[in-house]
């Protein structure tokens, strides 16, 4: 993947060492020590230099983003793959049930990132594999990849800071009263399992705010939107069962498959703000079909 940003220097950045002035927009130490490996990774006035020089006003600066090789030990499989959105900073993918993120084991080649390393082997592009706000195996819906080490490091630190509001819908047993509300109970590991997690004292904290959209009575069972101030592993779904309304089809919380049969939950929302252009960015995908039909069945 390649890309090339140029930065005009103004009087506010004279004399600011070419590192510091590249940090404050973005690029980590791991990214200056690539760009350094390259021959004409950084230019200024389209002559190479170290990190250590200082700019000076009206100053051009270049930086040349260039990987020449993909994500090793990722294979190029041919798997359905929606893309909802691409331009030259980031990708965004409608992931389908049952398709884990990554390659693990038991899971080599039926994964996003096999599917996204096809795509990108098919134009003959090499592609390091980044994915912005990951999802589980079984959760469908709208996730970020994006397309090289500065954006995916400007994804990345939103997400830590939370500039990317994320809406879930999601199909809970019950009927949560009142209708509208938060969830703020932390999470922990639960104690001899690397997996499940739960509500503990000792937890980290979590808040999920929740309101009901739609109700299915003879099935006792209820369309959520959630969004979370926090991004904690399995967080709606440990939080949903705390306040006893689970997830249906959740193997782990809520094994109850008369339904559907994979967790009942799909990233419905992304609204941020874009990490190069500043543009506010909003998606949606809407619901798949096995949520709506165990939503919209009368018995």
């Amino acid at each position: 993947m390649e890309r090339i940003f140029q930065y005009t220097i103004t009087e506010s950045d004279n004399l600011r060492p070419i590192g510091l002035f590249l940090k404050s927009m973005g690029y980590s130490s791991q990214n200056l020590i690539s760009l350094k490996k390259l021959d004409e990774g950084i230019l200024l006035n389209d002559t190479p230099v170290y990190i250590n020089e200082k700019l000076h006003t009206h100053d051009v600066l270049t930086i040349h983003i260039k990987e020449l090789e993909s994500s090793p030990r990722i294979r190029p499989v041919p798997l359905p793959l929606d893309i909802l959105y691409e331009d030259s900073d980031l990708v965004i993918v409608n992931k389908p049930s049952n398709m884990p993120i990554h390659p693990s084991q038991n899971n080599h080649d039926n994964t996003l990132a096999n599917a996204i390393m096809h795509y990108y082997n098919e134009q003959e592009i090499p592609y390091v594999f980044r994915c912005i706000n990951r999802l589980d195996r079984d959760t469908s819906g709208l996730t970020i990849l994006a397309k090289h080490m500065l954006s995916g490091n400007l994804l990345s630190t939103m997400v830590q800071n939370r500039e990317i509001k994320r809406e879930y819908l999601a199909i809970a047993k019950g009927i949560p009263v009142p209708d509208i509300g938060v969830i703020n109970a932390p999470i922990a590991r639960t104690v001899d399992s690397t997996i499940e997690r739960c509500v503990a004292c000792h937890g980290e904290a979590a808040v999920t705010h929740y309101k009901v959209l739609e109700t299915n009575h003879g099935r006792g069972i209820c369309l959520l939107s959630l969004w979370l101030e926090t991004g904690r592993t399995h967080q709606i779904r440990v939080h949903l069962k705390h306040i006893g309304h689970p997830l249906l089809g959740d193997f782990l919380y809520n094994p109850d498959m008369r339904y559907i049969h994979r967790q009942a939950l799909h990233s419905h929302r992304l609204t941020f703000t874009h990490p190069i252009t500043r543009e506010l960015m909003t998606f949606t995908a809407p619901l798949p079909d096995d949520m709506k039909e165990a939503l919209e069945a009368t018995h």
